[in-house]
């Protein structure tokens, strides 16, 4: 089940049904299936605080992931910045709306097991991410 909550931000998350569609699509090509996800949206100063609490990083984000996943079920938390996102997509030239479906598919892609931590790492995940946007306009 996809759960959404909200902390410390006015934001507003309009399709959910077609966003847990497209999920699980994601989850299904992956030979995953979808377990307890956790999708919560905040400020930057509510993931500056989760940084520094949880992974002793003191620096901004879009978003961190806590994988709880069991064998082929993806579990976890997502905590995405709405105001990182704000931001990302201006600095990409991109709308919100894509920026912020790229971030929620990369947080999913991080629980399938897909990491960024080297060029290839990174260009995979960017392919993959591509690829899995490309599916949701279909929807």
């Amino acid at each position: 089940m996809i759960s959404y909550f909200f902390e410390d931000t006015d934001f507003i998350f309009k399709g959910k049904a077609r966003n847990n569609k497209w999920l699980r699509l994601v989850a299904e090509s992956e030979i995953r299936r979808i377990g307890d996800i956790s999708i919560i949206f905040c400020s930057d100063n509510y993931i500056l605080n989760v940084n520094q609490q949880y992974l002793q990083h003191d620096y901004f984000t879009d978003i961190i992931t806590f994988d709880y996943c069991e064998g082929d079920r993806l579990s976890g938390d997502l905590f995405i910045s709405i105001d990182s996102v704000r931001e990302n997509a201006i600095e990409y030239g991109t709308d919100f709306t894509e920026e912020l479906n790229r971030v929620i598919v990369h947080g999913v892609l991080h629980l399938i097991g897909y990491d960024d931590h080297n060029d290839d790492d990174i260009a995979m995940m960017r392919k993959k991410e591509n690829y899995y946007l490309s599916l949701k306009e279909l929807l």
